[in-house]
């Protein structure tokens, strides 16, 4: 089964993003149209800390749900079928609130600078891409 009413997507709605109006996003946001780039990227892995409410806003509450294993926000967004510049204002929202965490897969609490790629072989990697 495929399409907006797939069983294993609980956030999906029966409306596309490209069918939401901008006024409906602009709600949900609450009027705002930016988040932090550095909070959210599209592989950080986003864990539910709490359950949803009754009180909670819809987005939020599917959000929570989907996010009792880690996620992605990559995902989150395909699975709420929202942009993903709305889903990281609602993720702010939730991680100032406490009700999520979130991490970058690769970052740790033992990386350190010697941890990171050579610049020399970047820059060996870069010239053999350009002269693809």
């Amino acid at each position: 089964m495929s399409g907006p009413d797939r069983p294993d997507r609980p956030g999906r709605t029966s409306r596309s993003a490209r069918e939401e109006s901008p006024d409906r996003l602009y709600t949900v946001t609450g009027g705002r149209s930016h988040s932090d780039p550095k909070e959210f990227d599209l592989v950080t892995l986003v864990v539910s800390e709490c359950s949803p409410t009754i009180t909670m806003q819809s987005e939020h509450a599917a959000i929570l749900r989907i996010c009792q294993s880690p996620t992605a926000v990559v995902e989150l967004a395909a699975d709420l079928d929202l942009p993903i510049s709305i889903v990281r204002i609602l993720l702010g929202d939730l991680l100032s609130s406490g009700r999520i965490t979130a991490r970058h897969p690769r970052s740790t609490a033992t990386d350190t600078a010697s941890s990171l790629p050579d610049p020399d072989v970047l820059k060996q990697v870069l010239v053999g891409l350009r002269n693809l």
